[in-house]
């Protein structure tokens, strides 16, 4: 597994893969926001925490469908699918791979960005802890979508109807971290259930994902 996870790693950085890819449309979004919003810095702060989180969840969207579409294309898949190691076990490789490709990078870029957008400062810290909590939950739910349509071609747009449904609890929970940050009031209801919300995706969706690829690779 850990071999899976490494090759995918390699693979991100050498042939683009979403690796970069995601950090930059978060840095865009961020950047632009101020000149399409104006210069309030109070509106800024205000809408921040929600703006970022919304950013990330769309900048997470990005690679999912190359989660396995490579793999299905030059037969990789296949062999995957005959190794001794389990198809949940693939499937958590690959959500970790994506995690580690995407969710890691946004979580740690988005303290620095949140000063373009005046986030207040106590606000950074839970904004990161959010991401960091959060973004594993939209890698999984991302790797359950792409097994979905692993077996369509241009499933991409399929993949984001699929899964944005999905995503609605994690936004709500981790964007509500980082505003009550943000206001000093107490974060930990919100980011408990937000670990919750990341710890029942673990649980329970490589076993859905590796289901939905057994049926594909029928």
């Amino acid at each position: 597994m850990i071999r899976l996870v490494a090759r995918d790693l390699a693979l991100a950085v050498r042939a683009g893969g979403g690796f970069g890819l995601g950090l930059a449309f978060f840095l865009v979004v961020t950047v632009l926001v101020p000149f399409g919003v104006g210069p309030d810095t109070a509106r800024l702060g205000a809408i921040a925490p929600g703006l970022l989180w919304i950013a990330a969840l769309l900048a997470c969207l990005l690679s999912l469908d190359r989660i396995f579409a490579l793999d299905r294309e030059d037969g990789a898949l296949d062999l995957l699918a005959t190794a001794p190691l389990p198809m949940e076990g693939i499937a958590l490789a690959k959500a970790a791979a994506h995690w580690l490709t995407t969710g890691l990078p946004l979580s740690l870029a988005a303290a620095p960005l949140g000063v373009l957008l005046n986030l207040a400062w106590p606000g950074h810290l839970w904004l990161a802890a959010s991401l960091l909590a959060g973004t594993p939950a939209l890698s999984l739910i991302g790797t359950f979508g792409a097994a979905l349509t692993v077996g369509l071609r241009r499933g991409g747009l399929l993949i984001s109807l699929l899964v944005l449904p999905l995503y609605i609890p994690t936004l709500v929970f981790g964007a509500d971290v980082a505003r009550r940050g943000a206001e000093g009031l107490d974060p930990t209801t919100p980011l408990a259930l937000l670990a919750a919300v990341t710890l029942g995706c673990l649980a329970g969706l490589p076993f859905a994902a590796a289901a939905a690829l057994r049926v594909s690779l029928r």
